[in-house]
């Protein structure tokens, strides 16, 4: 299945159905009096978060979703039927945002969470509402009210601890790979992933983290080039930033401090809150540096770039220093208390770190399947 993380549709609800006025008329029963029912609600239109859904494609090709009208009143004191309402089934971590006014109308973030998109119309009154001590015989009678009718901007948003940053080709995809059980394409020719990959991260027997992989950022992405702006969003839920640099470009005129630094102006032009995030530096392919070198390296990155946040040494290809890097998130992680306690029965809250042996049907690994 395509991934499709971003749609745009609109949303009709049901129009009120409308009140009669009417009178009762029947042999032997002069001045029988009005008998005019009101009309029934419109349908309205919610969205429920369904961790079984995985991308927003459903909503790519179906645009235009409509509630039925409730029925109109009849006479003999009968009401209209109300509509029913239409549940919008979207993945766990689903945006909705209204198109003409920017307003955030739903953030889906835990599985059979229900928003309301668009209010059905409520029904109008019949003639028995208005009939008085002084009015015997009322001909007033109300229509429906108009349903509400919306544009809608969907975006899809993983739930993922830590995200990876990183060039095209830096060894992000190699690195989710090596510490997951992800697989994304890895192949030994330049090119960049396509579309955002999630891995759950086990350290330990009952201690895990989800990982998220989005498709590398170039210089001027926020301005449109390339992928990676185009998924940076699904950055935003995540508490930690890696930034992955490659160490020993194929390229020898490329300068890792001068691209390590382009990704911190994308981030910062893209969006000043994910650009706080707290973020690590972790220099991949230590494999083709001398071990001689690989101290010197370091210290020259750090002192060029004037970084005085953390600093890693990892090579994703043999897997030396993930271990010691993956225990070092999940400390951090559980030293905000973000994650919540797994309780006696074995589950989290999805909003946390998972349990180990409950990954799989955790929203978050689940909502960027491919």
């Amino acid at each position: 299945m395509k991934f499709i993380d971003e749609a745009r549709i609109e949303v009709f609800a049901g129009n009120g159905g409308n009140g009669i006025a009417s009178f009762r008329r029947e042999k032997f029963i002069p001045f029988g009096g009005p008998d005019g029912g009101d009309g029934g609600r419109g349908g309205s239109i919610y969205a429920r978060a369904d961790r079984n859904v995985n991308t927003l494609v459903d909503y790519r090709f179906a645009k235009h979703h409509r509630a039925k009208n409730g029925e109109h009143g009849r006479g003999s004191d009968c009401y209209g039927r109300g509509a029913e309402d239409i549940y919008l089934r979207m993945p766990v971590g689903s945006v909705v945002t209204d198109a003409a006014t920017g307003e955030v109308i739903a953030d889906l973030t835990e599985h059979d969470q229900v928003a309301l998109l668009a209010k059905g119309g409520k029904g109008g009154l019949g003639n028995i509402h208005f009939k008085s001590s002084t009015n015997r015989a009322p001909r007033q009678q109300t229509d429906g009210e108009e349903g509400e009718v919306r544009e809608l901007k969907l975006e899809l948003r993983v739930l993922a601890d830590v995200g990876l940053l990183g060039m095209p080709n830096a060894g992000k995809s190699t690195f989710i790979s090596a510490v997951s059980n992800a697989r994304p394409k890895i192949a030994d020719y330049p090119f960049t992933t396509l579309h955002p990959n999630l891995g759950v991260v086990r350290v330990g027997s009952e201690r895990s983290f989800v990982i998220a992989d989005v498709p590398g950022l170039i210089e001027g992405a926020a301005d449109g080039a390339g992928l990676g702006h185009q998924f940076l969003r699904h950055l935003k839920r995540t508490g930690l930033l890696l930034h992955i640099i490659d160490l020993a470009p194929f390229d020898a005129e490329v300068d890792p401090v001068r691209e390590a630094r382009a990704i911190a102006r994308e981030l910062e032009r893209y969006d000043p809150e994910l650009a706080e995030k707290p973020r690590w530096l972790v220099l991949n392919k230590i494999d083709m540096v001398s071990e001689d070198e690989r101290a010197a390296r370091a210290a020259d990155f750090k002192k060029r770039l004037k970084w005085r946040g953390p600093i890693f040494l990892i090579s994703a290809l043999t897997h030396e220093g993930c271990e010691a890097l993956t225990r070092a998130i999940y400390e951090e992680l559980a030293s905000r208390r973000t994650p919540v306690e797994v309780v006696a029965d074995g589950s989290a809250d999805p909003g946390g770190l998972s349990a180990a042996e409950g990954d799989a049907d955790d929203p978050r690994f689940r909502g960027a399947a491919d």
